[in-house]
């Protein structure tokens, strides 16, 4: 990849740079700017050498939402005129990875530069479209996610904890099997457990759960993964701590129980080098305290730690601890991607 400093000439150049503000928005107000100040080295560095910015992101799914929320919040950080472009999901091109819309969006600058790790494994028009019509360049976000991602390929520091939460399970599990060959422990948190526990035999009541048949056995027998002895489950109106043999038809697991965070928390303290994505429980159901209670463990510990996925990085934010990790990576199912693959088709496009 070509990196944006290698451009020799940037003034009065019209460059389009792909960014995710893709950000949770909460009474017609941007609710959380982490993705956004992550955009701002990238754009000031454009600005100061005499660019034309254009933005251009998506925000929801269907490119039915409207990004004035954004231009408010961007408008916080960046002082100087900027250009941001209509959420570009609302151009069924997009998604299609519509060539002829490629071109079209690619009259609109002279340089392309990809600053949304998060999006690319997307193969849409502003991922991988546009490089083929213009000079295309690595952001200084992108080249941060790369570098410091690339270190769990390298020689790692032992013992090394990955823990893996969330839903979404045909999205990690090919992350499960894969550091349980080169991690030391993998813990399974999150809805995720859901799928290993039901594998075992153990009732998992109205828990959500991937029903696809995925092949178990293998990973179960392997003595690096570590389940949930107990759960938080909601029986009724209440919250109770129950060992997972215990759990009946009707309750709904929330979060890992007492004794599993006990066991988390000696791995923890033991680890040398930690790679966290998704949370522990439903955080937003009541199920927030032990992924809130290792956070803060991890976060105050000397250990080296990378932590991703768009959920427990909301939580990260709220809980102001961002600075306090080694990287905290913008991606979700990107970071899983990379980590799985050590690759993505956005930066191949930029190859």
């Amino acid at each position: 990849m070509r990196s944006l400093k290698q451009i020799k000439n940037l003034k009065d150049k019209k460059v389009l740079v792909r960014v995710d503000f893709n950000v949770p928005i909460k009474n017609g107000k941007v609710f959380n700017d982490f993705k956004i100040k992550k955009a701002l080295p990238t754009i000031k560095f454009l600005q100061q050498k005499g660019a034309e910015v254009i933005l251009i992101s998506h925000l929801g799914k269907d490119g039915t939402e409207s990004m004035k929320p954004v231009a408010d919040c961007l408008k916080k950080y960046i002082k100087k005129n900027i250009t941001l472009l209509d959420n570009i999901r609302k151009f069924p091109g997009e998604v299609k990875n519509d060539l002829n819309f490629a071109k079209k969006l690619a009259k609109l600058g002279d340089i392309y530069v990809n600053d949304a790790f998060s999006v690319s494994h997307r193969i849409h028009v502003s991922i991988v479209g546009l490089p083929k019509y213009l000079p295309s360049y690595a952001g200084f976000q992108l080249e941060e996610e790369i570098k410091n991602l690339s270190k769990v390929f390298k020689k790692t520091k032992h013992p090394f904890l990955c823990i893996a939460g969330g839903a979404k399970f045909s999205t990690k599990i090919p992350l499960i099997r894969k550091y349980l060959r080169s991690a030391d422990c993998v813990f399974v948190g999150g809805a995720l457990s859901n799928n290993f526990l039901k594998a075992q035999g153990y009732e998992i009541g109205k828990s959500l759960v991937d029903d696809t048949n995925y092949n178990f056995k293998e990973i179960l027998k392997n003595g690096k993964l570590i389940l949930p002895e107990d759960v938080v489950v909601k029986s009724g109106n209440r919250l109770i701590n129950k060992r997972v043999d215990k759990i009946k038809k009707d309750e709904i697991i929330l979060d890992i129980g007492s004794k599993t965070t006990k066991n988390l928390v000696r791995l923890v303290e033991k680890s040398k080098f930690i790679l966290w994505n998704g949370p522990l429980g439903k955080y937003e159901s009541s199920g927030a305290k032990s992924t809130e209670k290792i956070l803060k463990l991890v976060a105050s510990s000397k250990t080296e730690s990378i932590i991703g996925g768009g959920d427990i990085v909301a939580l990260v934010s709220q809980m102001k601890l961002e600075n306090k990790f080694s990287f905290v990576s913008t991606g979700g199912g990107a970071m899983l991607d990379f980590l799985a693959t050590g690759t993505l088709p956005g930066i191949k496009a930029l190859g």
